[in-house]
């Protein structure tokens, strides 16, 4: 049993995530993957700004492809002394960012937009990480694992990082990729045919 009768509707996630994909596979029994290719640069926008900007276009580009679906879009940014956090692109871009981030806390923001034919709605979820002090040994251990690489922050919550968590304050799937609860509190509000049946 899903809490949503889809009742024929195509669902689509605008994202190539593998965790997005888990997270909202909790929530419906089928949708398919269309990977937008919206680019992530280029925005002079505070942190919370951008992920909603980014969610919006990627979902608004494949919902134009695919205009009789339900189009979801989601972007995730790592935040620590107001700066953006992005995908480390080498080996010592990745031990840079997680020296920053060792015996500290940081933000992680995550945007998510829906778009359809009926409805649709945007918003944000923050969440505070915060890691216990990593040695130079660590996180070269860690970097090799290859879980830095193309993840924001240079890390993965989910994998090997966990073990580097303190503590978090908020939701933990909005770290991962996807506040499923956020989200399926706001569908349900617009989603006609809702039913615990």
């Amino acid at each position: 049993m899903k809490l949503f009768d889809e009742n024929g509707v195509d669902i689509v996630l605008a994202s190539a995530s593998p965790r997005r994909k888990e997270i909202l596979s909790l929530l419906f029994h089928k949708f398919r993957v269309v990977p937008s290719s919206v680019p992530e640069d280029g925005f002079d926008l505070d942190p919370a700004e951008l992920t909603i900007e980014l969610a919006s276009r990627k979902a608004v580009q494949v919902f134009e492809k695919n205009p009789s679906s339900l189009v979801i879009g989601a972007d995730t940014v790592v935040v620590c002394d107001g700066n953006i956090m992005g995908k480390p692109g080498s080996h010592d871009l990745a031990v840079e960012m997680l020296q920053q981030l060792s015996g500290r806390s940081h933000t992680v923001i995550t945007g998510v937009s829906c778009f359809s034919s009926l409805f649709n709605f945007s918003f944000y979820e923050t969440t505070e990480v915060a890691f216990r002090k990593m040695n130079a040994e660590e996180i070269h251990w860690y970097i090799n694992t290859n879980e830095a690489f193309e993840k924001a922050g240079a890390y993965a919550i989910q994998g090997h990082a966990s073990m580097f968590i303190e503590r978090i304050n908020g939701n933990y799937l909005n770290v991962v990729g996807f506040p499923l609860s956020s989200f399926y509190n706001r569908l349900k509000k617009m989603w006609g045919n809702f039913s615990q049946s």
